[in-house]
């Protein structure tokens, strides 16, 4: 064994669990408290899983669980940014590029790069893998926030087009989904859940 590889994938992985500190807008179904980063990013790559035959093209499934487990690790250092706070998506990218430096690089070199160049291949959104690793990011605290009775949507003021314009890029993985995610949202308008201007 290298023991200093293996101290730095041990950094590496004691820092990852930083992530179930950092608590999302999104609560858990059934209206139980607010999820953290880590629960999002088990439950996205579990979707993924599951629902592997509704993309709208072949994937490599392991790439893009993995892709799942690790798209929020930045979250450590920059925070979660909600989707709909312009302000806080205005600095987004660059805390969150500061933090992939600092919390990859914790990592032995060769990791540290595969996972850096996972983060900013599901940035890209160019990939298959990307495509339908955002359909499930998306997707998930859709279904949660459809669960609660649109509880977060109305907390925070949410509109329709806001969400429209976040979900619409799900046919981009999956034209299924992206039919799905729509539907989901035209009953939230219609129960109120949702703003509709």
């Amino acid at each position: 064994m290298d023991k200093e590889r293996f101290q730095k994938q041990v950094d590496f992985i004691l820092e990852a669990d930083k992530e179930k500190n950092i608590l999302r807008q999104t609560h858990l179904s059934g209206h139980g408290r607010r999820e953290n980063d880590a629960e999002h990013a088990w439950h996205m790559a579990m979707m993924i899983y599951l629902l592997k035959e509704y993309s709208n093209e072949p994937f490599d499934l392991a790439k893009a669980m993995m892709m799942a487990l690790i798209h929020d690790v930045v979250e450590i250092d920059a925070g979660d940014t909600y989707a709909y706070d312009e302000a806080g998506l205005a600095t987004q990218r660059e805390r969150e590029e500061a933090a992939a430096e600092r919390i990859f690089g914790l990592l032995p070199d060769d990791q540290r790069d595969e996972l850096r160049a996972l983060f900013e291949e599901f940035e890209a959104y160019e990939t298959p893998e990307s495509r339908i690793a955002h359909v499930m990011d998306n997707l998930q605290p859709l279904l949660l926030n459809n669960s609660n009775g649109g509880g977060d949507w109305i907390e925070h003021n949410v509109c329709k087009s806001q969400v429209m314009k976040r979900q619409g890029k799900n046919y981009l993985g999956s034209r299924e989904i992206g039919q799905y995610t729509e539907q989901l949202i035209n009953e939230n308008v219609k129960k109120g859940n949702l703003r509709d201007e």
